[in-house]
């Protein structure tokens, strides 16, 4: 009897789950991949095999991924201290060097995964089909390195990928005019991303659970934010730290067309899942407006 009421939690489960599958069937999704998922090797492979169930149900997922401990620890490893400014890492020649052989092999390694999941994918950068265009980026008029400002993306061979099958992963390099490559923050080139791609999703995975009213009252988690609501935070100085940066990027993705953005915590096991095909959901789901609220979110 146990034993059958366990195969039938499944089978609800999935239940569950179809309307989602039906809904979000051929639509894209960016899944910005960072944080602690990134260094976990079981989070990691969490990740991965939530991408690959994406895939495999009919989702077109796409992964921008970063680097950043990764390439702290090589930068400090060569004798050089890492810096940042305002969240932004200065890179210089040196730094901007371990930074594309950093985000490499993270990239060939997230492709190695998912191909072991039996699903097709390829590992580019923003220096491949011309797909991530930049300017030099200044912060307050401080020149922080060989970092860049998105100012174009080419989708010509994301989508070529997708139509082929493949899920695209994507690392944060660019170029600019001049051919010379700068190093992107993951947050900004997963927004731009799907920006240009006109996603359905874009997914954050963070090591918070999501935005709160106020941080140290984990009760105060919001599930859906309103882009009114958003800017009300923000306005009235509930949001700060690393998270005020992310939001602004979130609030812009859908000010551009995407239809969601999620801030998820990445340390969850199967958070995408559990986020995208579950009523109850977890984390930060930001909306335009509450006309587009899921049927399970109107009873909240």
């Amino acid at each position: 009897m146990e034993h059958m009421n366990e195969i039938l939690m499944k089978a609800q489960i999935l239940i569950e789950a179809l309307p989602y599958i039906q809904k979000f069937n051929n639509k894209k999704v960016v899944v910005k991949y960072g944080g602690s998922a990134m260094i976990d090797k079981d989070l990691q492979l969490n990740v991965i095999k939530d991408v690959a169930l994406l895939k495999l149900v009919g989702m077109q997922p796409i992964i921008v991924h970063g680097g950043g401990k990764e390439i702290s620890k090589w930068v400090s490893l060569l004798g050089n201290e890492p810096k940042f400014v305002e969240g932004l890492r200065v890179t210089d020649a040196d730094t901007m060097e371990v930074a594309e052989m950093v985000l490499g092999k993270v990239n060939k390694g997230l492709v190695q995964m998912v191909e072991q999941l039996g699903v097709k994918a390829v590992g580019i950068s923003g220096k491949d089909g011309a797909t991530l265009k930049v300017e030099k980026k200044y912060v307050n008029g401080q020149d922080i390195g060989f970092v860049g400002n998105i100012t174009d993306v080419n989708v010509e061979l994301i989508n070529t990928l997708i139509e082929n099958d493949f899920v695209p992963i994507i690392a944060p390099i660019g170029l600019d005019d001049d051919f010379q490559a700068y190093n992107i923050n993951a947050d900004d080139a997963a927004c731009a991303v799907a920006t240009a791609i006109g996603a359905e999703k874009l997914a954050f995975l963070t090591d918070i659970e999501g935005v709160y009213t106020d941080p140290k009252d984990k009760d105060t988690l919001i599930s859906v934010l309103t882009l009114e609501k958003a800017d009300e935070l923000i306005d009235q100085g509930y949001i700060g730290g690393g998270m005020l940066p992310k939001l602004k990027n979130c609030i812009d993705a859908v000010r551009n067309g995407v239809s969601r953005v999620h801030i998820l915590d990445g340390r969850i096991e199967h958070c995408l899942l559990l986020e995208f095909f579950t009523n109850r959901g977890i984390g930060t789901a930001i909306i335009d407006n509450e006309e587009i609220l899921y049927d399970h979110e109107l009873k909240k």
